[in-house]
């Protein structure tokens, strides 16, 4: 059964076409069409130029001009194909949730180890044997990106391998929780799950944290040692100045902006935050709705891209004092990695983690800077690194993660 739902992305839709539309009117300015000359290009691209150059001798530069608007208006119109074919297709429903076995708030625990012989065993007095793992996703989109279907779901993977996964749903942050600080979530929320999760267990779990949920799991890790026995970090960031480059100038100029909208709407809005992660690669949305508008509508590819579209454009807003804590703290001033940032009063040092860590890079991470995730393997003493030839998003999500990802990081909790 299918169901129809509203759909918004991509967001923000406006900046998309924005980039596109822009990117089509540049390059027609760009041309010089009255002797076929060529603008300008960086000093690394001069090659290229040249090459070009030769091939444009016999072409007449009024051919060339049509030939590149008609290109643009290609591109556009695929673009603008793609994302209505994106809203307009038929949704398959979610997998069944799990049940919620502890909320706070707008914050539960959802046990995806969740079966009936575990109940029966519960009904009956018993203790899970399984081992419980609590797993912690990004406060910035939700935690389904690990539950995408019931075929691709590292949650519902680790549970069929003999694990009992915990996930934290975070929600979008209301009433009171729209002040929360990183205070809040770690030494509040999560410490509280946490102690929810060890009694259910019986001792100490292992925390998995993804993106940043993975500095989240370090942090609880350091204020927690006797009730953590085991941190894995999936694409998680440590180091906010390797390889970031330009971006850390850019985010500084932009940082009056994001205070002005935190102070009048305590909240960083969802649709900012999509903004600044657009900012990243400003071609990567259109390019793959392009891509999307090629596709068979029945193809597993074209289902795929749907489920995770969906999650990207279920973003939640980011409470103001943690929206300020993560852009001004940890991306401009590099708290972090400096071994300034602190929770509770608690500096977040990782060389202070004496529990087993597994470090999950992916080389092909265009969110998070594969060096900025390898900071973190090297800051916790007999860490292990796993580097993995996969995207932010493909490495929970990718055809190949079940084999990459899922299958050595259930031995690794179950060896703990």
């Amino acid at each position: 059964m299918t169901q129809l739902i509203p759909v918004p992305g991509p967001r923000p839709l406006a900046l998309h076409m924005a980039v596109q539309t822009s990117t089509w009117l540049s390059s027609l300015a760009a041309l010089t069409v009255s002797n076929g000359g060529l603008p300008p290009l960086r000093p690394e691209l001069a090659s290229r130029a040249r090459d070009l150059a030769s091939a444009l001798e016999k072409i007449k530069p009024e051919d060339f001009h049509v030939a590149v608007e008609k290109e643009a208006r290609r591109r556009l119109d695929q673009f603008a194909r793609g994302v209505r074919k994106y809203r307009a297709a038929p949704r398959p429903p979610r997998p069944p949730e799990p049940p919620a076995i502890w909320q706070e708030g707008t914050t539960r625990l959802l046990d995806f180890g969740a079966a009936s012989a575990a109940q029966d065993r519960k009904k009956n007095g018993q203790k899970d044997p399984r081992p419980l793992v609590l797993v912690i996703p990004s406060l910035v989109n939700r935690y389904w990106v690990l539950d995408l279907a019931e075929d691709q779901s590292l949650l519902r993977d680790l549970a069929a391998r003999g694990l009992r996964p915990i996930v934290v749903d975070w929600d979008a942050p209301k009433g009171e929780e729209r002040n929360f600080s990183m205070v809040d979530y770690v030494a509040g929320r999560l410490e509280r799950a946490l102690d929810f999760c060890v009694k259910e267990n019986g001792g100490p779990v292992a925390l998995v944290g993804y993106c940043m949920g993975g500095l989240l799991a370090a942090a609880l890790a350091v204020r927690r040692p006797d009730d953590v026995s085991g941190l894995a970090s999936l694409a998680a960031p440590w180091d906010f100045h390797a390889a970031y480059g330009d971006m850390v100038r850019l985010l500084e100029m932009m940082l009056p902006g994001l205070e002005a909208a935190i102070s009048a709407l305590g909240v960083l809005p969802v649709d900012m935050l999509q903004a600044m992660f657009a900012g990243l690669d400003p071609y990567a949305t259109p390019g793959k709705f392009r891509r999307f508008a090629e596709l068979d509508d029945t193809s597993d590819d074209a289902r795929r891209f749907i489920q995770l579209e969906d999650w990207l454009n279920d973003g939640v807003d980011l409470a103001g004092p943690v929206a300020r804590e993560c852009f001004r703290d940890w991306h401009l001033y590099n708290t972090p990695a400096r071994r300034q940032w602190r929770v509770g009063g608690r500096v977040v040092d990782p060389a202070q983690i004496g529990c087993p860590a597994l470090i999950v890079v992916p080389e092909r991470d265009h969110i998070v800077p594969p060096a900025s995730s390898r900071a973190l393997a090297d800051a916790i003493p007999g860490a292990t690194l796993m580097s993995l030839p996969a995207g932010h998003i493909g490495l929970v999500s990718g055809g190949r993660a079940a084999d990459q990802v899922f299958r050595p990081l259930a031995d690794w909790l179950k060896a703990l």
